[in-house]
């Protein structure tokens, strides 16, 4: 090899070389790392109900059905699709912004208000109505899991106090002590009400 093209089979060897290690050697020793000492979260924090997989922890699902608790709203196509989180990315001043908050809003009140009478639009957590950063929350506040709470233990024929210790239950403080806010896991949480009154028909 001539001087000049020295530097180019040097380069060329570098590129190679660190191709098979770090795209292919180290993601292999991580994954079996990760494996050995947090399995299930190496899996994708799976949510297994009688040993079929339902869900996971780490992204939200679509519940309609009035006998369960809602995520917050999705900003993905379709929504809650892990493969393409997403956020909004529209500034506070947009019009397609209010547009989207009015129709949650909207979408909130009908869903609740039969349930929690006089309810209006200042009675919403902001979590009710906007989407998260990754368009896929798994987590409502628990404010958002107490507003509906009526509308929970009037469809389930439960008590108001059966549904808020089951919301109780569900409650994760913050992460560390200090970090971020106490969230409850709708999954969870729907999987847990549905052990306590048995499911219903449609989701």
């Amino acid at each position: 090899m001539t001087r000049a093209l020295r530097p180019l089979g040097t380069g060329l060897a570098m590129v190679a070389l660190m191709t098979v290690v770090l795209g292919l050697l180290y993601p292999i020793a991580m994954t079996g790392v990760l494996q050995g000492l947090f399995p299930a979260k190496a899996d994708g924090s799976l949510v297994r109900v009688d040993g079929a997989v339902v869900g996971t922890d780490l992204a939200g699902q679509v519940f309609t059905s009035p006998a369960y608790f809602h995520s917050r709203p999705s900003a993905t196509t379709p929504a809650y699709d892990p493969s393409a989180t997403t956020f909004a990315n529209l500034g506070p001043n947009t019009i397609a912004l209010k547009d989207a908050v009015d129709a949650n809003i909207a979408a909130a009140l009908t869903l609740e208000r039969p349930f929690t009478p006089g309810l209006t639009a200042a009675d919403l957590p902001v979590d009710m109505v906007t989407t998260s950063g990754s368009g896929v929350d798994p987590d409502i506040t628990p404010a958002n899991a107490r507003l509906q709470a009526n509308r929970i233990a009037a469809v389930r024929g439960l008590s108001r106090d059966e549904v808020d210790l089951l919301i109780d239950d569900h409650t994760e403080g913050r992460s560390l002590g200090f970090l971020g806010q106490p969230r409850v896991n709708v999954l969870r949480l729907n999987i847990a009400l549905d052990q306590l009154a048995g499911a219903p028909e449609a989701r």
